[in-house]
C-alpha cells in the first residue's frame, strides 16, 4: 500500500473506526467521520484489522493483561491486528510499529501510553511465533469471530463452517452486473479485455474484476451497462421472474429495495411495473440515483413495508420480492465490522421482524404469485427456518425450487464448498413461495 500521506495519520484514522465500532458504531458511520483524503487508505487499514482483530485482541492480552484505556487500546490492537503476519501486512512490520507509536505521541487520547505501546509491539516484534502460538487455542482468536459465531456455525454448517469463516477473512471482489438492456457479458467482458481490464464471468450477469477500482474508471459505469452487486445478489430478480415471460407488465413489489439494486435488475430483466419501497427517504434517493443511472423508472415510496395501509392501493402484485432485514451474516467480508455489532439475540430479534414482513405481505399477493424470500445471512433461523415455519401455517404457500442457503466462497479450490452457484460470492438465502388458490 502506498500514500503520499504519513502513515501515522492513516493509522490515527483506522483506530477512530475500530474504536467506535468497539462501542457499537458501524465502520460506515465511522468512515464518515473520516477527513476525505485520509479515507480510502484509513478504511483499507480498519478493515483489515477488523477481520483480524479476534487475533489482535488474544495477543494483547497476553502482552498486557489489563488493558489500557480505550483508544490507546484500539491503536495497540489496530497495529496488532496489521502487523501479526508478515504476509499480509500492509507494510513491512517495523514500519507499522514505528509509525504506531507516532501516531500514539499525536493522539489526544493515547499520548500518555506511547512508550506503553512502544514497548508492547517492541516486546511482540521479538517473541511473535510464542504469542501467535499461545493464541491458537482462543477460536476468536483463531478465527477471527466472537464465540457464539463461531459456535453456531459449526451446529449449523457442520461440515462448510470452516469454509465461511475462511471466507469471511477474505477481501470480497468488486462483482459487477451486465445490464441486459445494454449489452452481454460477453460483449462486456471483450470491452474490458480491450481496456486491458482483466476479468472473468460469474453466474448468468456477472462480472468478476481481478482488482477493484473507483466506480466511475469502470468502462461503461456512468453509461448504465454496468452496476456493482455481487453474483449471489444477482440471482434475485431472474428468481422471481422464471415462469412469469407471459405476463404482460407484471405488478412487482420490491419491498425493501434500497439502495436498489435488486429493484434494477428486476426492470433490466422485464417489462415490469415496479414498486420499491424503503422506509428511509435517504435510502429511497439511493434509488432514484441508481434508477436513474440506468435509465429506468419504478414507483419508489418512502414508507414502511409492514404498514400496508399507509401505502398499498389494494391492487393485488403478481410477484414480491422480500429482501428482509437480517443479520448480514452472509456478508461479513465485506462489512468485517458486523460479526463485533452482532449479538447473538439479534437473531431471534430480526427473524420476528423477518416474520412480521411474511405475514403482512403475503396477503397483497395474487393467487398463482410468488413471493421470493431472501436473506443475506447464513444463519439458519433467518433462511431455512423462516421458511418452513411460515409454510407450515400458511396452507395457500408452496415451497418451489430455490436455492436455499448459500454460504461465502472466494473461488479459491481450498476453501470453496458445494452450492448452486459457481465461482466467487456472498452468503445469501432464498425461498421461492407460491401462493395457491385453496378451497
Amino acid at each position: 500500500m502506498t500514500t503520499s500521506l504519513p502513515l501515522w495519520r492513516l493509522l490515527q484514522a483506522a483506530t477512530d473506526v475500530v474504536a467506535a465500532v468497539r462501542e457499537g458504531v458501524s465502520a460506515t458511520a465511522a468512515m464518515g467521520r473520516v477527513e476525505g483524503a485520509l479515507r480510502p487508505g484509513a478504511q483499507a487499514l480498519a478493515f483489515q484489522a477488523l477481520r483480524n482483530l479476534g487475533r489482535a485482541e488474544g495477543l494483547r492480552h497476553l502482552l498486557a493483561r489489563r488493558a489500557p484505556p480505550p483508544q490507546a487500546d484500539a491503536l495497540l490492537c489496530t497495529a496488532l491486528a496489521l502487523c501479526w503476519r508478515d504476509a499480509e501486512a500492509p507494510y513491512e512490520v517495523f514500519t507499522l510499529v514505528d509509525q504506531a507509536v507516532e501516531a500514539a505521541k499525536r493522539s489526544t487520547g493515547a499520548r500518555a501510553q506511547a512508550n506503553f505501546i512502544n514497548a508492547c509491539l517492541r516486546r511482540f516484534l521479538r517473541e511473535r511465533d510464542a504469542l501467535v502460538a499461545a493464541t491458537d487455542g482462543d477460536p476468536v482468536a483463531l478465527w477471527n469471530h466472537p464465540r457464539w459465531w463461531v459456535e453456531r456455525l459449526k451446529k449449523e454448517h457442520p461440515r462448510n463452517w470452516q469454509a465461511i469463516l475462511e471466507a469471511n477473512n477474505t477481501q470480497a471482489p468488486m462483482t459487477l452486473r451486465v445490464n441486459a438492456r445494454k449489452s452481454s457479458p460477453q460483449q462486456y467482458l471483450a470491452q474490458l479485455h480491450a481496456a486491458g481490464v482483466d476479468a472473468s464471468p460469474v453466474g448468468e450477469h456477472g462480472i468478476v474484476l481481478a482488482r477493484p477500482r473507483p466506480v466511475h474508471e469502470i468502462p461503461g459505469f456512468d453509461e448504465g451497462v454496468v452496476s456493482v452487486q455481487d453474483a449471489a445478489a444477482q440471482l434475485a430478480a431472474p428468481l422471481l421472474l422464471k415462469g412469469m415471460e407471459g405476463n404482460l407488465r407484471p405488478a412487482i413489489l420490491d419491498a425493501c429495495a434500497a439502495p436498489g439494486g435488486k429493484t434494477a435488475h428486476l426492470l433490466e430483466l422485464a417489462d415490469a411495473r415496479v414498486t420499491a419501497l424503503d422506509i428511509d427517504p435517504v435510502r429511497c434517493e439511493r434509488i432514484h440515483e441508481t434508477l436513474g443511472r440506468l435509465g429506468l423508472q419504478a414507483h419508489v415510496l418512502a414508507a414502511d413495508a409492514a404498514q400496508p395501509t399507509l401505502w398499498w392501493d389494494g391492487q393485488l402484485f403478481d410477484a414480491i420480492l422480500l429482501d428482509a432485514p437480517c443479520t448480514a451474516s452472509g456478508i461479513v467480508r465485506r462489512h468485517p465490522d458486523v460479526r463485533w455489532l452482532r449479538r447473538e439475540s439479534d437473531i431471534a430479534q430480526l427473524a420476528s421482524v423477518q416474520a412480521r414482513l411474511l405475514a403482512v405481505l403475503w396477503p397483497l399477493l395474487k393467487p398463482g404469485g410468488r413471493l421470493l424470500y431472501c436473506t443475506c445471512s447464513v444463519f439458519r433461523a433467518e433462511g431455512e427456518v423462516q421458511a418452513q415455519t411460515f409454510v407450515a401455517h400458511n396452507k395457500d404457500a408452496v415451497l418451489r425450487p430455490a436455492p436455499g442457503h448459500l454460504v461465502p466462497r472466494t473461488g479459491v479450490k481450498s476453501n470453496a464448498v458445494p452450492d448452486n452457484l459457481e465461482g466467487d460470492h456472498d452468503g445469501f438465502y432464498y425461498a421461492l413461495l407460491e401462493k395457491r388458490a385453496v378451497a
